[in-house]
């Protein structure tokens, strides 16, 4: 019974230095992924104002232009303007992103054809988060603009700030 008792404690103080180094490895690891991704993050222009999220980097300008002006100035960071793909990114792009600024142009236009709403990729709007009556411009308003209560379409000359996209994966 001694015997049992005592490769049972034996099998037991295995088990768990075992698991210790396990433990171990898996906080080495967990650091040196931290610092690989604070470097990528570094290389991938979050110093220079871009926020990482969900794959994508973001970034709020910090001059008001309009729509034109503002999807020119993303493509030459090597971006685009924001395309909102659900609500969580909407979410997103209005609370932790443009907080406080007010209303933001967003990649999304119906300039070619009146209430065909199409992202800047080319992609047909299918379900949107517009606030109240919106769009409701007709002909005069063709780009669209987020704020807290959702998307309005406003005159593409007016001038406000806006969300760059930059898509890392595809």
């Amino acid at each position: 019974m001694f015997a049992q008792e005592r490769q049972l404690t034996n099998n037991t103080t295995e088990e768990r230095i075992q698991l210790l180094t396990t433990i171990t490895n898996l906080t080495r690891l967990n650091v040196q992924l931290k610092q690989e991704k604070n470097e990528m993050s570094k290389n991938l222009g979050e110093s220079d104002g871009w926020i990482y999220y969900k794959s994508n980097l973001y970034f709020l300008s910090s001059e008001k232009k309009s729509w034109t002006e503002s999807r020119r100035d993303c493509t030459v960071r090597g971006a685009d303007l924001i395309i909102i793909n659900n609500r969580e990114e909407q979410d997103f792009a209005f609370w932790k992103i443009s907080a406080g600024v007010g209303q933001v142009w967003i990649g999304l236009t119906d300039s070619e054809l009146e209430g065909r709403w199409k992202w800047v990729d080319g992609s047909t709007l299918t379900s949107g988060f517009w606030a109240g009556a919106e769009p409701g411009g007709k002909t005069s308003e063709n780009c669209a603009l987020t704020h807290g209560s959702g998307w309005d379409d406003y005159p593409c000359n007016d001038i406000f700030k806006c969300i760059c996209e930059k898509r890392i994966l595809n």
